[in-house]
């Protein structure tokens, strides 16, 4: 059966069996390998991409419910790395071994939709589902932070920033 949607602006169509997950389409079928593997479960983040915008596990997201849908990958979230996400994880050093970081964005770009001033608190609670081996989470913080502040500059929002403390 096929099933047809929208991934990072394209059109797509794939003839897989519709339990196929998300995560396997979008690596095997269309190419887009910038979405990781990682638990299989859902339960490490690695795989995250968004779907309309939210933020979700394509390793358990079968291929059929994302029929009709917008899927967006690390590849779709920004052309050519001008996303202020993927700068602020450049300019923080955020990534070690680098391996989670696609899933980590993909997670924090839909947090900041939700919260585009987000506290610690905020930030700890909505990537708590995103596994890091290397630790780096007091860096994805931070990257998170910074990204947060030169997208509310880039609005004109004149809140200076959420209390971080």
């Amino acid at each position: 059966m096929s099933t047809e949607f929208r991934i990072n602006g394209q059109q797509a169509a794939v003839d897989v069996p519709e339990e196929t997950p998300l995560l396997w389409v979008i690596r095997d079928d269309i190419g887009f390998t910038g979405t990781k593997y990682g638990c299989g479960i859902g339960l490490c983040g690695a795989c995250t991409v968004h779907v309309n915008g939210r933020a979700v596990r394509s390793c358990i997201t079968p291929v059929s419910s994302v029929a009709d849908t917008e899927v967006t990958t690390i590849e779709g979230l920004s052309q050519n790395g001008e996303h202020p996400l993927i700068q602020a994880w450049v300019e923080a050093q955020t990534p070690q071994c680098g391996y989670c970081q696609p899933g980590q964005i993909m997670q924090a770009a839909a947090m900041l939709k939700d919260f585009p001033n987000p506290t610690d608190e905020q930030i700890d609670h909505v990537m708590s589902g995103n596994l890091c081996r290397c630790m780096a989470y007091i860096r994805i913080r931070e990257a998170i932070r910074l990204a947060a502040d030169r997208m509310r500059a880039d609005t004109g929002e004149e809140n200076p920033g959420a209390d971080h403390a």
